[in-house]
């Protein structure tokens, strides 16, 4: 009986790259480990993955401790005093506001830093939003398929049809300027691409030989779905909602920057801040700069380290 390991190619003669591919996953996995550790091994010996990391970590903390880093409370307005309207002190001007002060008279390294935790949440709500929605239609639609397969994706080519965040602006304007109507709206907007991805790994893994296997031996559909099928499809998804946390942030950015978020003018928010910049790009051209350097950064280190674990996650590059 055949081991199951391919042997070497006859000297000389043409080698097949699927053979190789595949042998060499084989010694991969048999070496031990598992395919999550294997993956995380990858990630590790990553640079990208690693500056990835480390720019979303310096994102979550200062989000998280934003209440013990800010010199001032998110909406708080120390430096009215000193605003005139030709001249806004910036960076360096004034020892009590390192990054200078806005039209309002509020610390512009205060706002900064309680911006992040505004799009944190924003985006990391809105993700999991769209995630749960998505997934729950691309379960239906792998599940069951038929018919409940043509109407569930003919109800998501509805949506796809509409530009994203045309779709994300439509959403938010109809439930009202609030932070959570641009989540909601942001979700929604999100969630076709999770349900075409999962219905789309389900439908690969519904083929596979344990499926088969299961079927053969009397398991449920429902049994073979939820235990097997879907385990083995969420990891593309996974992947996909690291890269849609970018998205989201820069999403948010955009709604709250077109007057979609709520709260005051002087609300702690990355695009409420640009809103509020334009009058004053001549005079104070850094209140635009900040934040927008904030919001790319973050999109770059939620992308990076996206990129990252879809290559990781790729058989093929996986097998190098």
């Amino acid at each position: 009986m055949s081991s199951g390991i391919l042997p070497p190619a006859p000297s000389g003669g043409p080698v097949d790259d699927n053979a190789v591919v595949d042998s060499q996953l084989l010694a991969a996995q048999t070496r031990g480990g598992g395919f999550w550790q294997d993956v995380f091994q990858r990630l590790r010996h990553s640079p990208v993955a690693w500056i990835g990391a480390v720019i979303v970590l310096a994102f979550l903390l200062v989000a998280a401790l934003a209440p013990l880093l800010a010199p001032y409370p998110a909406e708080s307005l120390p430096g009215q005093r000193f605003i005139t309207p030709t001249d806004i002190p910036g960076p360096g001007e004034m020892a009590e506001f390192p990054l200078g002060l806005d039209r309002f008279g509020g610390d512009v390294l205060s706002k900064l830093i309680w911006g992040a935790q505004a799009s944190l949440q924003i985006g990391v709500i809105s993700t999991a939003l769209g995630l749960l929605g998505g997934m729950a239609l691309g379960l239906l639609a792998g599940m069951f398929g038929g018919w409940v397969d043509a109407v569930v994706m003919r109800f998501v080519d509805i949506l796809l049809s509409v530009p994203n965040l045309l779709l994300a602006v439509s959403i938010a304007a109809v439930l009202g300027q609030s932070q959570l109507a641009i989540m909601i709206a942001i979700g929604a907007s999100q969630v076709p691409v999770f349900a075409r991805l999962l219905r789309a790994s389900m439908l690969q893994q519904r083929g596979a030989d344990y499926v088969l296997s299961a079927q053969t031996l009397g398991l449920s559909r429902r049994s073979i779905t939820m235990t097997h099928v879907l385990p083995n499809s969420v990891g593309p998804v996974i992947v996909q909602g690291t890269l849609t946390l970018a998205t989201a942030v820069i999403d948010a950015a955009a709604l709250s920057f077109l007057g979609l978020g709520g709260g005051l003018p002087q609300t702690a928010e990355w695009g409420r801040m640009l809103t509020y910049a334009q009058a004053e790009l001549a005079i104070a051209p850094w209140l635009a700069f900040l934040p927008g350097i904030c919001i790319a950064v973050t999109a770059l280190g939620f992308t990076l380290l996206g990129e990252s674990l879809r290559e990781s996650m790729d058989p093929r590059t996986r097998a190098r």
